[in-house]
C-alpha cells in the first residue's frame, strides 16, 4: 500500500510518500510545495494543483492529513485551515480515502511521546525509513503522518469492520473509541 501524508501549510505544504508491505515501510518521495507571496486564492490554487500534481506523479493508495490546532492567532488558524481544505480537495477529487491526524497522534505514532519536538520527528523519521539525509521539518512532518496512518489504519480499519457488530450490541466505534 502507497500512502501520501500531507502537513498542511499557507507557504509551505509538505508531503511524504511512503509504501507499507507487511510491518515493512519505505521511503518513496518527499518534498515541499510552496507558495509565493501574493492573494490567498493564488496560494491556495499552488496548494490544490500541487497535491493534484503529488497524486498524479506518485499515484497512492490512500492520504493522510495533519488536523488544524487552535493557534493563539484566529486569523493563522483560519488560514491554515483553508490550506488543508485545499489540500483536502484535491485528495478528494482523485478518489482517495483520507485520514486526519492530530499533531499529538503523529508524535505519539512516530516518536513515542506527543510532545516531541521538530527535530525529534526529523531523527526517527530519517531513522524509520533508513534515510541518508534529515529530510526538511516539513517533509518529515508530512511522512510522519504517513508513518502514522501506516501504524494506525489497521487498527481503524478493523474497529470500522466491526462497527455493524458492536452497534447491534449498543456501542458504537468514534473518532477511533468505543464507546459505550
Amino acid at each position: 500500500m502507497k500512502i501520501l501524508g500531507i502537513d498542511p501549510g499557507l507557504r509551505t505544504t509538505g508531503f511524504g510518500v511512503i509504501h507499507k508491505q507487511g510491518q515493512k515501510l519505505t521511503y518513496i518521495a518527499s518534498g515541499t510545495i510552496k507558495t509565493v507571496e501574493g492573494s490567498l486564492p493564488e496560494r491556495l490554487k499552488t496548494i490544490l494543483s500541487g497535491v493534484a500534481e503529488i497524486v498524479r506523479t506518485y499515484q497512492p493508495d490512500c492520504a493522510a492529513i495533519e488536523k488544524v490546532f487552535v493557534n493563539v492567532n484566529p486569523q493563522s488558524t483560519l488560514l491554515l485551515g483553508q490550506a488543508r481544505g485545499a489540500a483536502i480537495c484535491a485528495l478528494v477529487a482523485a478518489d482517495l480515502t483520507v485520514a486526519e491526524y492530530t499533531a499529538l497522534q503523529v508524535k505519539q505514532g512516530v516518536v513515542g511521546q506527543g510532545r516531541a519536538r521538530k527535530e525529534q520527528v526529523q531523527d526517527m523519521v530519517q531513522r524509520l525509513l533508513m534515510l541518508s539525509g534529515t529530510p526538511s521539518a516539513d517533509a518529515a512532518d508530512a511522512l510522519g503522518v504517513a508513518i502514522c496512518h501506516a501504524h494506525s489504519g489497521e487498527a481503524l480499519a478493523t474497529l470500522s469492520a466491526i462497527a455493524p457488530e458492536l452497534a447491534k450490541k449498543g456501542l458504537r466505534v468514534k473518532a477511533g473509541r468505543l464507546i459505550g
